[in-house]
């Protein structure tokens, strides 16, 4: 009889924690149950703090969710985010521009623009460079300037070598050719033979095998390359100021070329796709904590929380 009633506590027992078990999978599967797939594309600056966000994010959190991250560029990637059935974000290292949001608002697609972290417009020369270390803003600005003639390195300062000056830089699909053209020197009329390329690592690589180059792209490709290329110091006034995580934030001494980065959302599609939306929260819940390992100045934490309170109330 003992051993009958021991047999049943122990089948009771089982049961139980099956049970329980049980509760436990649901829950969990409650947590982890969406699936499908987030399309990304757009800035190559911003590649590599979203590449990051989507690793962690279907490593960490939704395992089952696929999120595609391209970087044909900023302008590139607004024309295949701002069409019918476009992409679910675009990455961007500008604002949108009022054409793009025409071009939305005659599509009826629902942009959100979502600001992610900062990064600071960075100018690399050759290890080999020993003379161009610290510019002022001006001299870099005539540098790659027609009207600045600027064809010798002689030209900007007579102590300097009378060799050719090697202009290079991201070509017109990217917001960074568009924020230094557009932002800082307010003109388009470049320095003949500026060298635009599409692809940031083909950039690192020509600047680190020409002793006369000088060039330019976010902190985040020059941190990665340190080994291979010297970012140069800009003097606004008042000394020479290096790039660094900590000079480029908002009120940092490398203000002047420090900029927003950002993802724009299509609306439409988050109402449609749960892992779009809970994708879009996530970024704005891990931004703050990758993105220094990831080339860039995080936003203060207050700002990305309002943004986020902002994505709460899509439904």
């Amino acid at each position: 009889m003992k051993s009958l009633k021991s047999l049943l506590l122990l089948l009771v027992m089982g049961t139980l924690v099956a049970v329980f078990a049980a509760c436990g999978n649901d829950e969990k599967a409650g947590s982890e149950g969406l699936e499908g797939s987030v399309v990304i594309d757009g800035s190559g600056t911003v590649y590599p703090l979203m590449a990051r966000l989507a690793d962690d994010y279907m490593t960490n959190e939704q395992e089952n969710v696929s999120v595609e991250v391209s970087r044909a560029g900023t302008s590139a990637g607004f024309k295949k985010f701002l069409v019918e059935d476009g992409t679910d974000f675009n990455d961007a290292s500008r604002q949108i521009k009022e054409e793009e949001l025409a071009t939305a608002e005659e599509l009826g697609l629902d942009v959100k623009e979502i600001k992610v972290a900062l990064d600071g417009l960075t100018f690399v020369i050759n290890k080999d460079n020993d003379w161009a270390t610290e510019l002022t803003a001006e001299e870099i600005k005539s540098i790659f300037l027609a009207s600045g003639n600027m064809k010798k390195w002689s030209d900007v300062r007579s102590d300097f070598p009378d060799e050719e000056i090697k202009t290079y830089g991201p070509n017109e699909n990217h917001g960074t050719y568009e924020f230094f053209f557009e932002n800082i020197l307010e003109e388009k009329d470049l320095v003949e033979g500026v060298n635009l390329q599409q692809d940031y690592s083909t950039l690192v690589d020509l600047v680190s095998k020409d002793k006369n180059a000088i060039g330019f792209f976010g902190y985040g490709y020059y941190e990665n390359n340190t080994d291979k290329l010297t970012a140069v110091k800009v003097d606004f006034g008042n000394g020479g100021v290096e790039p660094t995580l900590d000079t480029i934030k908002e009120d940092g001494d490398y203000a002047p070329f420090t900029r927003p980065v950002f993802t724009y959302l299509n609306v439409g599609m988050a109402k449609e796709k749960p892992q779009v939306l809970d994708f879009a929260k996530y970024v704005l819940k891990e931004a703050g904590n990758v993105a220094g390992e990831t080339g860039f100045a995080p936003l203060p934490e207050e700002e990305l929380k309002n943004t986020l309170s902002e994505l709460e109330e899509i439904k």
